[in-house]
C-alpha cells in the first residue's frame, strides 16, 4: 500500500480554491476527497531524486466554507491515520468580508527538549487550536524564515546522515544535498503529530532565511566566493534552494501561477513513465543561485482589504564586486510595483527586520560602508570579517535597498499611489526576539510599523540576550549613528523607535485586520500545550 512520507499540508487558498500538498513513497494517484461537499480532485505525483510529491488543487469551494476532507491514495483513505483522535483536518478558505487573522513566526528547532530550545510555540498553537472553538482561528500561517536549519542539527538528523556517509566528509555536521534535506523536513513537520495536523487544516505560507540553506547565506560578495570554493557547495545549495521550491514555495504560488509555470510543467513531464526530475530541478537550483534575477521566490497575494506581499529577501540579492543590493533590479521593480494605495492595509514580510533597533541599524550601515573601503582596504577585510562574524547582514547593511523600500512606503503612506492604507506594517523574524517598533518620521497617513515575532523554537544565550536588550535601549545609539556618519553613511531616511518589547520567549503572533482596524498580540508557550499572551498592541492610529 502506498503511503504518505509526509503531509498533508493545506496551502495557498483563496475564497474560492485551496491547495493540498503532500509527499508519497511511491508514484501513484493522489485525491483529496471531501464526499458531503462534492470534493473529489486528483493528481499524479512527480519525482525528483527518488522522492514523489503530488499537489492537488480543489476549486469551486464557498467562501468561509470549512470542509473536512480526506487524502486518497490508490483508492486507499491515507489520512486521516487510522485510530487518530485529532480533529478532522479542514479545508478552510477565506472570508474577506470580516476579520481576517494571520498569525506569523521564525527560526524553529524541531526535534529537541523543552530543556534545550524551551517550549515549542507552534506545537502548543496546535494544541490550542485542537481544543479551541473556530471563532478566533487563524485564516493564515506564515513562517517568515529557518523553517529548517541545515548548519545546526539535532541528533536524529546526524544519526540520519551516519547512515548515508563518513562522519568526516564534509561539510561535516551539516546537510548535503537533496536527500539531506528531505529528511530535515520530515522531522521538522512530522514527527510533532500535532504540528502534522496543524499544517493539514491552517493555509500555511513560508519565506527562506539563511539557516534554511546556510548561516550568513549570501551575505556578501566575498562569501559567495568563498561558499564555491568549497567541492561539497553544488550539491548543498542545489539541495537546499531545490529542496525548497519543492517543499516551500510551490504552495505560496496560486493556482494560476502554478498552472502556467514552466518549472513545473518541465518537471511533470520529465516524471512521466516512472522518469526523474532530479537533473531538472538541480539545473534549476543552480541557476536560481547564480543568476538571481531569473527567478522570483517573492509573491503577493490581496485577501479583501489587505494586501500581503512577501519578500525573498536571501537569495535575490544583488552581490557582485561592484555592486550590492538586498534584491537585485528586477525584483525591486516588482516590489515598487507592489506598494500601492487604494487598500486598507499593506503588509510587507520579510524574513529579515526592515527596522532594527537604532543602535543595531547604525552598526551595521557602518560596517557595510568600511567593508566597502570607506575607511581603505586594510579596514574593508577587517570589515568583511566582523560582517560576517556578527550576522550584520540586515536591510540596514544594504543602505541603498533601505532608502528605496523608505521612499516606496512613505509615498504609500502619503497616498501618492492612491488612498493611503490605514497601516503599513512590516512582519518579520530572524533576530530571536520580538518586538514593535514605530515610524515617527516624516508624517504619513498611514501608520507605519515593524512587528517582529521570532522565535518559534530557538532562543537566545544570556549573552548575546543581554547584548540585544542593551541595544534596544534608547539613546544607546547616538555613538554608532557617529561611528556611521566618520564613515559617510547618510542619515537613515526614517526616524522610528521601539514602543513594545524586547521579549525574547519563544512566541508565536497574530495580525488581526478587520475594516480599516489593525491589532497584534504576541503569545508565549508556558506548558507544552497552552499559550500565554505576552504582549498586545494597536498598530493603527
Amino acid at each position: 500500500m502506498t503511503a504518505l512520507a509526509l503531509g498533508p499540508h493545506l496551502r495557498h487558498v483563496s475564497a474560492r480554491t485551496a491547495t493540498i500538498w503532500v509527499e508519497t513513497d511511491r508514484p501513484c494517484e493522489v485525491r483529496v476527497v471531501a464526499r458531503e461537499h462534492g470534493v473529489d480532485a486528483g493528481s499524479r505525483t512527480f519525482t525528483a531524486h527518488g522522492h514523489h510529491y503530488a499537489i492537488v488543487e480543489v476549486d469551486g469551494l464557498e467562501p468561509g466554507a470549512r470542509v473536512p476532507y480526506e487524502v486518497v491514495i490508490d483508492g486507499e483513505t491515507v489520512w486521516p491515520e487510522p485510530g487518530s483522535d485529532q480533529p478532522p483536518s479542514r479545508i478552510r478558505t477565506l472570508d474577506t468580508g470580516g476579520t481576517l487573522r494571520i498569525s506569523f513566526g521564525s527560526c524553529r528547532r524541531s526535534p529537541g527538549t523543552p530543556e534545550e530550545f524551551g517550549y515549542d510555540a507552534l506545537t502548543a498553537f496546535a494544541h490550542r487550536l485542537m481544543s479551541g472553538g473556530d471563532a478566533a482561528w487563524p485564516d493564515v500561517l506564515l513562517m517568515v524564515g529557518d523553517q529548517v536549519y541545515a548548519d545546526e542539527l539535532s541528533e536524529e538528523m546526524k544519526e540520519f546522515i551516519r547512515g548515508r556517509r563518513a562522519a568526516d566528509e564534509p561539510p561535516v555536521d551539516e546537510a548535503a544535498d537533496f536527500e539531506d534535506y528531505t529528511h530535515l523536513y520530515k522531522l521538522a513537520w512530522r514527527d510533532d503529530p500535532a504540528v502534522r495536523w496543524l499544517l493539514s487544516t491552517v493555509p500555511t505560507f513560508t519565506i527562506f532565511d539563511d539557516h534554511d540553506i546556510r548561516d550568513d547565506w549570501n551575505t556578501s560578495h566575498a562569501w559567495r566566493r568563498e561558499m564555491w570554493a568549497q567541492p561539497w557547495w553544488r550539491a548543498r545549495i542545489t539541495g537546499g534552494i531545490g529542496s525548497y521550491w519543492v517543499y516551500q514555495h510551490l504552495g505560496n504560488m496560486s493556482p494560476q501561477d502554478r498552472a502556467s509555470d514552466p518549472l513545473l510543467a518541465a518537471v511533470r513531464a520529465a516524471s512521466d513513465d516512472g522518469g526523474d526530475a532530479g537533473k531538472i530541478l538541480d539545473e534549476f537550483a543552480e541557476r536560481a543561485d547564480k543568476q538571481p534575477d531569473t527567478m522570483r521566490w517573492s509573491y503577493a497575494h490581496d485577501w479583501g482589504g489587505t494586501r500581503l506581499v512577501v519578500v525573498d529577501s536571501r537569495c535575490s540579492r544583488l552581490l557582485t564586486s561592484d555592486r550590492r543590493g538586498m534584491l537585485d533590479d528586477e525584483e525591486f521593480r516588482w516590489l515598487d510595483g507592489q506598494c500601492q494605495g487604494g487598500m486598507d492595509h499593506l503588509l510587507i514580510a520579510s524574513s529579515l527586520p526592515y527596522l532594527l533597533p537604532r543602535t543595531i541599524h547604525h552598526a551595521e550601515s557602518w560596517n557595510e560602508a568600511v567593508a566597502g573601503g570607506a575607511w581603505g582596504r586594510r579596514a574593508a577585510a577587517v570589515g568583511e570579517k566582523i560582517r560576517q562574524a556578527a550576522d550584520l547582514e540586515h536591510w540596514a547593511a544594504f543602505e541603498r535597498s533601505f532608502r528605496e523600500v523608505a521612499e516606496d512606503v512613505i509615498a504609500v503612506g502619503r497616498g501618492e499611489r492612491g488612498a493611503a492604507p490605514a497601516s503599513i506594517s512590516f512582519l518579520s523574524g530572524d533576530i530571536h526576539y520580538s518586538c514593535l517598533s514605530r515610524v515617527t518620521a516624516p508624517d504619513t497617513t498611514s501608520a507605519i510599523t515593524q512587528i517582529i515575532c521570532s522565535p518559534l523554537r530557538n532562543p537566545l544565550d544570556g549573552t548575546i540576550r543581554r547584548a540585544n536588550r542593551i541595544a534596544s535601549v534608547r539613546g544607546v545609539s547616538g555613538a554608532f549613528r557617529a561611528l556611521a556618519k566618520l564613515a559617510k553613511v547618510p542619515a537613515p531616511p526614517l526616524r522610528w523607535r521601539m514602543t513594545d518589547g524586547p521579549w525574547f520567549d519563544n512566541a508565536i503572533a497574530t495580525v488581526e485586520l478587520n475594516g480599516r482596524q489593525c491589532t497584534v498580540r504576541w503569545e508565549t508557550p508556558r506548558a507544552e500545550t497552552a499559550l500565554t499572551e505576552m504582549g498586545r498592541a494597536a498598530i493603527t492610529r
